[in-house]
């Protein structure tokens, strides 16, 4: 030993000790030395002297690279997520599989064991993130989720009363698992640039999903059997897989949920319930949840089927949930979806009209122009759906919005107002309330002095069809126009 400093460490923390020195006792910080070190479950005790001690740590370079890079208030994240992992944490590694007979060269009066058999096989759980582990039980256990796919797909009397809970059990276990954490990096970035990791596990996971959408969508299904074991939990615990980042998986998602609410009527209410609440803790918490698309894509489907006169509760959703989902910077990942379930409701109900129309100007973003684009092709969806009455309670908030945009420096919002102009139903309801949207749009076709040549050109065929629509009208502005321009001059 080095005669010097007694430093002890002990795991998740240090210790001071005291040296003797001159007879004086000092109180000795201890000096940091790797993470492999901290880590281990025994006590270690380092006597060195300054030196000694940086020599140790220069001997192991993991960990100096590590001390660099790490900052004194905080623990440096571990490497980028690679485009493909695994959401697993824990598989059965050491459990061997025997491949059994294929369901249909089995006698009729043993596949029902056979078929329960290879359910329990496939509760057995592989790592994907080692390509190379487990080849053999992970190829048995893939063929046994074929089999029995095509067994339930084509068999009439496949599903019997026995098989349900090793169904779901055998479900259960393959798809609910903790989703890894978002990068956070990629909540400021542009989430249309940034491609999705995809599930390593996915040779496996696309048969467990496949053959229970077979299974729920199979003749044989009977939803009172089922319901003992899909219950709310179960519903709570799919709806969480939709923040998966694998398109793949959101769609069958999507697919799956849409069948169980179209069965099971029992749960038709908690599901809307809880995904209103996926959706409120998006809008005013989190700001992130992947399957905002395909959860409104459902609901889209859901609208169109609600019966007439609506319900408050539905009127309700409307305003306090689907449009405050405009607010949000990731609008552009679900806006088709949002845009088409709110375009459902006034289409049931068009004197919902205005307040939707209010709602949406008084969000209108100020600084985000790709947003602009899209309150705008909003606009114009929720124009073809009015009727002449609703349309003259909204058309002047509207059209000052429209003038306003035409007027923007960027080219992309100029454009997208100006495409109104190529809508035969919207010019119709201009041609027939001229009188009031003439004097709005007049300047900022008139006077449109925008750098983007193209805009010009818009403006101008847009500035003609309203002459056309109105001449008398549109020279008596000009006139005004020009008169008031001398008088300024002057």
């Amino acid at each position: 030993m080095i005669k010097g400093i007694k430093v002890a460490f002990s795991r998740n923390k240090t210790q001071k000790v005291e040296e003797q020195k001159d007879g004086k006792k000092q109180i000795i910080e201890p000096p940091l030395l790797s993470r492999t070190s901290l880590q281990k479950n025994t006590s270690i005790i380092v006597v060195a002297d300054k030196a000694s001690i940086t020599r140790e740590i220069q001997k192991q370079p993991s960990a100096v690279a590590w001390l660099k890079g790490a900052s004194k208030d905080t623990v440096p994240i571990g490497k980028v997520p690679k485009k493909q992992r695994s959401s697993r944490f824990h598989a059965n590694e050491k459990v061997e599989l025997e491949k059994l007979p294929l369901l249909k060269d089995t006698p009729v009066n043993k596949r029902g064991d056979i078929f329960i058999k290879k359910l329990a096989q496939c509760q057995v759980i592989f790592d994907f993130t080692d390509a190379d582990s487990n080849l053999k039980g992970k190829e048995i256990k893939r063929q046994a989720l074929q089999d029995m796919l095509e067994y339930v797909a084509t068999t009439k009397g496949s599903i019997t009363d026995l098989i349900y809970p090793h169904v779901i059990k055998m479900v259960s276990i393959n798809l609910f698992r903790t989703i890894p954490p978002c990068d956070h990096k990629k909540l400021v970035e542009d989430p249309e640039e940034d491609e999705p990791i995809l599930e390593a596990s996915w040779s496996h996971l696309q048969l467990v999903y496949e053959f229970f959408l077979r299974f729920v969508e199979s003749p044989d299904f009977s939803v009172n059997i089922a319901k003992r074991y899909i219950d709310q939990r179960f519903i709570l615990q799919i709806l969480e897989l939709f923040d998966s980042e694998d398109p793949r998986e959101r769609d069958f998602l999507k697919t799956i949920l849409h069948r169980l609410y179209g069965k099971f009527l029992g749960l038709r209410a908690f599901i809307r319930k809880s995904i209103n609440n996926i959706f409120f803790q998006f809008i005013y918490e989190t700001e992130h949840f992947n399957g905002i698309a395909e959860l409104l894509e459902i609901l889209g489907s859901i609208i169109n089927g609600f019966a007439l006169p609506l319900k408050e509760e539905h009127k309700i959703f409307l305003k306090r949930v689907l449009i405050p989902l405009y607010k949000p910077s990731s609008l552009t990942t679900y806006h088709a979806q949002l845009a088409y379930s709110v375009v459902q409701f006034l289409e049931k109900d068009p004197s919902l009209t205005q307040e939707v129309v209010g709602s949406l100007l008084r969000y209108w973003p100020k600084v985000n122009s790709t947003k602009e684009v899209l309150y705008l092709s909003t606009l114009e969806e929720i124009l073809v759906v009015c009727d002449h009455n609703q349309f003259q309670q909204i058309m002047v908030p509207v059209f000052q919005k429209v003038a306003q945009s035409i007027a923007s420096t960027h080219f992309q919002v100029a454009e997208r107002a100006l495409f109104f102009w190529n809508n035969g139903y919207i010019l119709n309801l201009m041609h027939e309330n001229i009188a009031v949207i003439l004097p709005i749009l007049f300047d900022s076709l008139y006077t449109q002095q925008h750098w983007n040549k193209n805009i010009h050109l818009m403006a101008f065929t847009a500035l003609k069809s309203l002459v056309d629509m109105d001449p008398e009208l549109y020279n008596q502005y000009k006139y005004n126009y020009e008169q008031n321009k001398d008088k300024g001059k002057k």
